[in-house]
């Protein structure tokens, strides 16, 4: 696989081609102005020997005459590269000037004093009246010095352009290394960044604007992957810490029960006490493996529409029996529907009235309703009890967080209930909430529209 340039070399690279092309195309300007200017100065340069020609016939020079001092008018041309003719009604040539040896040219019918090119070079011809006679004079240049003047002026500026480029990326690697000094000073500020030192933070006061963001957004992704760290780290010490009491209860009983031989009715008592623990594990990893499901992407568990109203009938059902165990009744007020999950949502509210009736006065009513509001569905859960210290309401959802601080035994969820329900309503985008108001304990699982 080709190692990808670095983004000193692109930029370089870049400039230059930048450079390049603009050195080309004011090459090719400068090239084609060259060019005009030179076939202006040749054509007016034939035009003024048709005029001095014309001139000498006007003073009374006549063709024998001119042909007699040919110097006169050889002089006018004064290099191998003119041409000269005079020619007479018939094309026939009166007088020529021909170093070349061009053939006479055969003249378009088109207006006097044209011009045009033949045979490699420029002409330009006049008629004129003379003894009685129509003449033609035709002027010529041979297009060769043109073109030696001009391919000179190419190879220079060839040359330019390539020493330009070659200096434009000289200058180009320069300017990028020095430009992108911030960012290698970034990225090694960045580097210095592993999980022991989440806490280092990346500077953005003093950067350049172009990186003040980047290093803000860098910052925020790090202050949460170290929240997320801690989070997993105190996750980690609870639930070692909650499996360490039935793997300890599973241990102890063991080891005191094969000290000494026993009745078969203690054997069958000890098997039935770490069925319990086993149970409680097994709650405890089914816990676990519902919290990975519910922080998997929100499109890997399917989604349809729940009618809240037949949800709570089913939960307020199912816990009949808890309730009126306590002289406490379960009241139905929600109503509308969502899209979501429907295992996902019955278990967050199985969970909320689960806590309800755990933490609650007996006797009071547990009472779920909901009502639309413009961020979208907003459950609620409510009971008469204790209240939750306001301090302690947002840790109320961490991972096995209790608000007594004690290490006791939890319920079927093994400590993990509420830290669930959150879950469960961060996936489907929304936010779990709690309000206490007085002895109103309201828990609040708000669903988007």
């Amino acid at each position: 696989m080709r190692r990808p340039l670095s983004l000193s070399l692109r930029l370089a690279l870049l400039f230059a081609l930048v450079t390049l092309g603009l050195l080309g195309g004011l090459g090719a300007y400068l090239h084609h102005a060259l060019g005009q200017q030179l076939a202006w100065r040749d054509d007016q340069l034939l035009l003024g020997r048709l005029e001095r020609m014309e001139a000498l016939l006007d003073d009374g020079e006549s063709i024998a005459a001119l042909r007699r001092r040919p110097l006169l008018y050889a002089n006018m041309l004064g290099n191998r590269d003119s041409l000269l003719w005079i020619l007479d009604p018939q094309g026939r040539p009166l007088i020529e000037i021909n170093p070349p040896g061009l053939a006479v040219p055969e003249l378009p019918a088109a207006p006097e004093g044209r011009l045009m090119a033949h045979a490699g070079a420029r002409l330009a011809w006049r008629s004129l009246n003379h003894e009685g006679r129509r003449l033609t004079l035709v002027a010529g240049k041979r297009l060769e010095e043109r073109e030696r003047m001009l391919a000179a002026y190419r190879l220079r500026l060839w040359l330019a352009m390539g020493a330009g480029t070659l200096l434009a990326s000289l200058l180009g690697w320069w300017v990028a290394r020095r430009g992108l000094r911030p960012v290698r000073r970034l990225a090694a500020r960045a580097q210095s960044i592993d999980a022991r030192h989440l806490h280092r933070r990346l500077a953005v006061h003093g950067e350049v604007s172009e990186l003040r963001e980047l290093s803000r957004a860098l910052n925020q992704m790090l202050s949460r992957l170290e929240e997320g760290f801690a989070q997993l780290s105190r996750f980690s010490g609870d639930l070692a810490h909650e499996m360490r009491t039935p793997l300890g209860n599973l241990l102890g009983a063991t080891q005191q029960t094969l000290q000494r031989e026993r009745e078969p009715a203690e054997y069958r008592r000890l098997l039935g006490s770490h069925v319990e623990e086993y149970e409680r594990l097994s709650r405890m990893v089914d816990t676990v493996l519902l919290l990975a499901r519910t922080e998997q992407p929100a499109g890997a568990l399917a989604r349809e529409p729940i009618d809240l109203a037949s949800l709570v009938g089913q939960l307020c059902d199912y816990f009949e029996g808890m309730a009126d165990d306590d002289g406490r009744a379960l009241i139905n007020r929600a109503s509308g529907s969502v899209m979501g999950n429907l295992d996902l949502l019955r278990r967050a509210l199985a969970n909320l009235i689960a806590n309800a009736l755990q933490h609650g006065w007996s006797g009071t009513p547990v009472i779920i309703q909901s009502r639309q509001t413009p961020q979208g569905m907003l459950l609620e859960v409510t009971n008469r009890g204790q209240g939750i210290p306001g301090v302690e309401q947002e840790r109320v959802f961490e991972r096995f967080y209790r608000c007594d601080a004690a290490r006791s035994r939890g319920g079927a969820t093994g400590g993990l209930g509420l830290a669930i329900v959150r879950s469960i309503a961060r996936w489907h985008g929304g936010e779990a909430s709690v309000c206490c108001e007085s002895e109103l304990t309201t828990f609040r699982l708000t669903l988007p529209a």
